[in-house]
Order: C-alpha cells, then structure tokens, then sequence
C-alpha cells in the first residue's frame, strides 16, 4: 500500500514539476500573462500546504506509536514559539509605527518570526555539527 501511494505521490509531483518548468519557459518568453503564474503558485502553495498537513496523519494512521514522537517535536516548536514571543518587542517609536502603518503588535509578531527563525536556524547548525562529530567517534 505504501509503495503504491509513493509511486502515485512521485508520479503526481513529477507531473506538477514539468507543469511549472513549462509554465516558466512561456513566462519568461513572455508568452504568457503574469498572472497565470500566479495562479499556478497559489496552486502549488495550496498543495504544499495541503500535502504537509495530510502527511503527517497519513502516517499516523500507519505507525500510531509515532505519535508520541510528533506531539513531542510539535510541543518543543509551541515552547520555541513562546520564548521567541517572549524575547521580541516593538522596538519602533509611536511617530515611526504611524508612519509604517503598522501596529505594536504586528512590529512585536514580526521581531517574533525573526527570533523563531533564528533560533531553528541555530538548532538545525548545531545538530548537523552534532551529528557529523557523532559520526566521526562512531
């Protein structure tokens, strides 16, 4: 069943792929509109998000014992959303968020995206480092 569904899920992915590269070649010979590529994005967005949500309850109708390993891994990302929540601040004045148009939640909501990213950016360095020095003692 497993195999099946790969093959079909590659089969599917290759097809959106030479849909994109095609769409691409017409684009950039101006042959068609920007905004059919736009529409081509938004439905590859919509895919994407589709297949990251659906993959992992896929798998967890497969393997249920995983699941303890998917509420740890999605408990650690709400903790590592709430330090970096906690770490961020507007760091704009009152004249300088008017003249942005943005609010002092929204400055405190994008310093916490930067922050978040930061600190993945930092945990997926140091477990490339970890596992490449675990491999050299092995």
């Amino acid at each position: 069943m497993v195999d099946k569904l790969s093959k079909y899920v590659s089969r599917v992915l290759y097809v959106l792929m030479a849909v994109s590269v095609v769409l691409a070649v017409l684009f950039y010979a101006e042959s068609i509109d920007a905004s059919i590529f736009m529409r081509w994005s938004y439905i590859l967005l919509i895919s994407g998000v589709v297949i990251a949500i659906a993959s992992p309850i896929y798998a967890f109708i497969l393997a249920p014992k995983n699941a303890v390993k998917l509420l740890i891994i999605l408990l650690l990302v709400a903790v590592l959303g709430f330090i970096s929540y906690s770490l961020a601040g507007n760091t704009f004045s009152p004249t300088k968020l008017e003249v942005l148009k943005i609010t002092e939640q929204t400055s405190r909501n994008v310093g916490m995206g930067i922050i978040f990213t930061y600190i993945a950016f930092a945990v997926a360095l140091l477990s490339i480092v970890f596992s490449s020095v675990l491999k050299i003692f092995k």
